[in-house]
């Protein structure tokens, strides 16, 4: 499972997305529209921008607004940078490879064979799935109703 975290983070990145390109979004808009409370929502956006997923303007008219366009983030990336490792075990994590501690040879773990399935057709998902996808008509609800 996400944490609620990542999925604050995947509501926000849509918010942002349908907003009109260049115009900054407030963050109590955004907390508001997607009850997301404010305190948290800023530490989100904060590690968003520190990966160059989102930007910040100060001001009057400032917010927050992507710096990559919707369809060049994907929901894998969002969970990578909020959650860490996209991986059911800790062998089969691309980004933080660790070896099980009660393992005796990776080639002959049953476990891990299933679950190296698994991991694949998740990342799969999770890469070819963007922010743009979930704002889209078609699969918009489709994914919502995954992020509920």
């Amino acid at each position: 499972m996400i944490t609620q975290k990542a999925k604050y983070a995947l509501r926000a990145l849509t918010v942002l997305a349908e907003a009109d390109r260049g115009e900054p979004v407030m963050i109590s808009d955004i907390a508001a529209q997607q009850k997301i409370p404010k305190k948290f929502l800023e530490q989100i956006l904060l590690d968003l921008k520190h990966q160059g997923i989102v930007a910040s303007r100060r001001g009057k008219t400032g917010g927050y607004l992507l710096l990559k366009p919707a369809d060049m983030i994907t929901f894998g990336e969002v969970l990578r940078i909020i959650d860490g490792p996209i991986a059911p075990l800790p062998c089969l994590s691309i980004t933080a490879y660790r070896k099980c501690d009660d393992c005796d040879g990776e080639q002959n773990c049953e476990i891990r064979h299933v679950f190296a399935k698994v991991a694949d057709a998740t990342r799969k998902v999770l890469f070819s799935t963007t922010i743009a996808d979930a704002v889209a008509p078609a699969r918009g609800a489709q994914v919502t109703r995954l992020l509920a």
